[in-house]
């Protein structure tokens, strides 16, 4: 989707406003269009590419799913679930179909797994994670809202096949990205109290 273009590094000033608006993101729900745009797509995806990588493996993969697209995926999620519970009645299927009609634009988020390498597995999938952080707080900043799905679709080997995923790559979720209503629902911020504390050493009581 093109190449990455060159930064300075930010002043004190922006970097003051860049955290502020890393504070205020949160999931959003429901979205609408517009979705990024493909510029301000690659500009997500160079931030996803920032990820801590040890061992330099690049064990990111991304799936845009949009337009369209998003009629295959839907038919795709039906059948898979009519494969999972084949007893349960249609409409309880179709429901699925709207799953990939719930936001303008979908990102597929996957590990792609090496085991030619000392790297730890945990190790790969922690680097996909930071990467999907990335994704969420670009899409943000940007001034749009995502949600990561996961889920029995997710996992589905059928839906993992439709998505041309290769035998090493492991589905991590969905990650669903539009604009996000006008007056969002604001959620608290949890007290950091709660879950962090400092270590003084061995020989502190």
């Amino acid at each position: 989707m093109g190449t990455t273009p060159e930064f300075s590094p930010p002043d004190v000033a922006s970097r003051q406003l860049a955290l502020e608006a890393l504070l205020s993101r949160q999931s959003q729900w429901p979205l609408a269009a517009p979705a990024p745009s493909d510029t301000e797509l690659n500009l997500i995806f160079d931030a996803a590419l920032r990820a801590p990588d040890h061992g330099r493996l690049r064990p990111w993969r991304f799936v845009v799913v949009r337009d369209d697209a998003r009629h295959d995926l839907g038919q795709a999620l039906v059948e898979a679930a009519a494969s999972r519970d084949p007893e349960a009645p249609a409409e309880a299927h179709e429901q699925r179909r709207r799953k990939a009609f719930a936001a303008p634009m979908i990102i597929v988020i996957a590990a792609s797994i090496s085991t030619a390498t000392k790297v730890p597995e945990i190790e790969q999938l922690l680097s996909v994670g930071a990467a999907s952080m990335n994704l969420l707080n670009a899409i943000h900043m940007l001034g749009y809202g995502g949600f990561w799905a996961t889920g029995v679709d997710a996992y589905d080997p059928d839906i993992h096949s439709i998505l041309d995923f290769e035998p090493n790559e492991r589905v991590l979720g969905f990650l669903f990205v539009g604009t996000p209503p006008e007056n969002p629902e604001v959620t608290p911020r949890p007290d950091r109290g709660d879950f962090v504390r400092e270590w003084w050493g061995r020989s502190s009581i």
